[in-house]
């Protein structure tokens, strides 16, 4: 067991230096702005960025912030399994016009987030919430766990709804909905 361990060491090389060089890169902070990046659309509809003579084919958008400050500190990253940062966008107002609208598009598209309109019918059954809501984008059904991370409170009236495959839901003011759709929402609050 030992002999297998010291093989399997000896197998793996370890490159010191290369090692070095992406913690530098990791650690290194890159502003980007109209000077230094630019971002275009590519033909499949993708976002891709010029950074100097370097070019990506394809990056993501990240916000730092995505329920307190969406236009700032935007983080963009390969689009890679290991999504390493290419560099921050301190402000969308920065970039041209045309081009704070490809990166809004991509935003809207990672952080799409329904307003629940109304609440029809909220049931409690084997530790799951059976929602049935009114949202910005039509009606629909959708479950959560009863746990106390299913529904976050953000602010005095805003809360946060996350359904167990992960997509968010927004009540912008928890203070509009009638009575009888607080009352649901005891359950949770």
């Amino acid at each position: 067991m030992q002999e297998e361990r010291l093989d399997l060491l000896n197998l793996r090389e370890f490159d010191e230096e290369a090692y070095k060089k992406e913690s530098e890169e990791l650690l290194e902070m890159r502003m980007l702005t109209a000077e230094t990046a630019t971002f275009a659309r590519t033909e499949g509809g993708f976002l891709s960025l010029k950074v100097g003579d370097k070019e990506y084919k394809r990056v993501r958008v990240y916000l730092t912030f995505p329920l307190t400050n969406p236009e700032e500190y935007i983080s963009i990253r390969e689009a890679t399994e290991k999504a390493k940062e290419i560099g921050m966008v301190e402000s969308l107002s920065v970039l041209p016009a045309n081009q704070q609208e490809m990166l809004r598009e991509q935003i809207r598209l990672r952080y799409f987030m329904p307003e629940i309109r109304k609440v029809m019918e909220l049931k409690e059954e084997y530790g799951y919430a059976y929602w049935y809501v009114e949202t910005t984008y039509g009606v629909c059904r959708f479950t959560t766990h009863m746990s106390n991370d299913a529904v976050v409170t953000l602010g005095e009236s805003r809360l946060l709804v996350t359904d167990i495959d992960g997509n968010r839901y927004e009540i912008p003011d928890f203070y509009a909905l009638t009575v009888q759709e607080r009352k649901r929402l005891d359950l949770f609050l």
